[in-house]
């Protein structure tokens, strides 16, 4: 089948069901193969299957997917579509005696995500600390990169994977970070099949730390709704409780080629009554 062919169109799904608009939202690292080398036609192609929002995670020496920051945004809004997020690695490492150099690269970052039309700016992954002590390190950094994005209109943020919710000096990683960072300069981007993969309820971490979690990602297994497992309906509600204001899919395997299962995941939501 051609790739126009995987696609809702007109308004419809593939099933021929009337789609409700939606602001779903993207991660783009789930066509992470697709775009290289053809950034414009996945781009087209995502908005076409009625996607409004984006995360980007493709930032290198001053440019997004290879294009200037205004060009980017740009052309993800002549398709009717934003770039609400970015994911960006930072630095390699950190240390006290890099931290003007690391601060540096943060300002520029900051920068250039807010000519491209970010409101926030997502570190995907980090080191994890063997002391509470590393980590109180880590949480002090991460404060200064907020305020670092603050001042440029972006909130600074982190996205998990399920070792965060290991235990360091008998303390769980996720909470600590959560309770030693300033909710003004730091939010959480909550991976909620990554939380559960943790062994812990994502719904429980949208009750507890209310206000936390502006942004989340929806993944499943593979394609959103695929295995069962994920109850995201429960999810939904408890995210839009605690104030979340966007969600993104994200597809790192796949039963399908991947935009396929992208355009499935997207169709899932929404048809979902409980997402609004």
């Amino acid at each position: 089948m051609s790739l126009s062919g995987l696609l809702a169109t007109d308004g419809l799904f593939a099933n021929g069901m009337k789609a409700k608009p939606k602001s779903i939202g993207l991660q783009l690292y789930s066509l992470r193969e697709d775009i290289k080398g053809n950034v414009q036609g996945v781009l087209e192609s995502v908005a076409s299957i009625g996607f409004k929002k984006l995360e980007a995670a493709n930032y290198d020496n001053g440019t997004i997917y290879g294009m200037a920051p205004s060009a980017f945004k740009d052309t993800v809004s002549s398709l009717g579509m934003e770039m609400r997020s970015a994911h960006v690695g930072g630095p390699r490492g950190y240390s006290k005696e890099t931290h003007n150099e690391a601060m540096d690269w943060w300002k520029k970052a900051a920068d250039d995500h807010a000519e491209a039309g970010a409101t926030y700016l997502i570190k995907p992954s980090m080191p994890i600390p063997k002391t509470l002590d590393e980590l109180q390190v880590w949480c002090d950094y991460y404060n200064q990169i907020g305020e670092v994005t603050g001042d440029r209109g972006l909130m600074f943020g982190f996205h998990n994977h399920s070792r965060e919710f290991e235990k360091i000096e008998g303390q769980i990683m996720f909470d600590y970070m959560l309770d030693h960072t300033d909710p003004n300069l730091f939010c959480m981007e909550l991976d909620v099949y990554w939380c559960q993969e943790g062994g812990y309820n994502p719904v429980d971490y949208l009750k507890k730390y209310k206000g936390r979690f502006p942004l989340l990602h929806i993944k499943d297994e593979k394609e959103i709704g695929q295995s069962g497992k994920m109850d995201f309906k429960a999810i939904f509600k408890a995210a839009y409780a605690q104030g979340m204001k966007d969600y993104f899919v994200e597809v790192e395997r796949y039963n399908h080629p991947p935009m396929e299962s992208v355009r499935q995941s997207h169709d899932y939501l929404a048809q979902a009554n409980f997402v609004k």
